[in-house]
């Protein structure tokens, strides 16, 4: 029986946001096929944390893990989605009971509708939910905006509080139609060697 699959990735085109003050993302075709008489071959530009995006922990720490050295089998796991809309600050009382062999948890805040502009704000993440998260066994965490922390904070305490306890962090996902539940997710980075993050195509199917 086919996959049902439901693709929680961000379009990458001129519209995408970046980041404020970051690489906008580009792409053009640099060869035509008229020009090379057998293909078309594009060519982009882009920052590695715009859209749909993971970060390796080398994105906020010096010594910490890079992209191709991330372990792929944190995003490909059993998720489970959870509403937390409504929330100005989400804490460990927002989330849901969690489903057995569960080992991310996606957060659906619904504070980013328009993809065409980067959001003025979003809820902060309490960091305590990385240490359950350990105690749970859940691996990674997905989140529906731009970061786990607020555009302005230079401490970071999510992503360090993360990288303490040997968490992994997917942002940028796209839930506005996902219902809460249990899915089976594939999220993969490129291996971008020394990299500190990637853009993914995140999708959630069931078995």
């Amino acid at each position: 029986m086919a996959k049902s699959i439901i693709d929680i990735s961000m379009a990458l085109d001129s519209s995408t946001p970046e980041w404020p003050g970051d690489t906008p993302f580009s792409y053009r075709l640099s060869v035509t096929k008229e020009e090379s008489g057998s293909v078309n071959i594009g060519e982009l530009k882009s920052s590695t944390h715009i859209g749909t995006h993971i970060d390796a922990p080398f994105h906020y720490d010096e010594n910490g893990l890079k992209t191709d050295e991330l372990p792929l089998d944190v995003y490909l796991a059993t998720a489970q989605v959870m509403d937390v809309s409504d929330q100005p600050q989400v804490q460990l009382e927002n989330l849901d009971e969690l489903a057995k062999g569960v080992s991310a948890v996606l957060l659906k805040t619904d504070a980013w509708r328009d993809r065409t502009k980067f959001p003025e704000a979003w809820p902060v993440f309490d960091p305590a939910i990385a240490e359950w998260m350990k105690g749970q066994g859940v691996r990674l965490l997905g989140v529906d905006v731009p970061s786990v922390d607020p555009e302005t904070s230079k401490e970071l305490p999510m992503h360090h509080a993360m990288n303490r306890n040997q968490r992994f962090i997917l942002e940028g996902i796209v839930l506005d139609d996902v219902a809460p539940g249990v899915y089976e997710l594939a999220a993969l980075p490129l291996k971008i060697r020394g990299g500190e993050g990637s853009p993914v195509r995140a999708v959630l199917y069931k078995e």
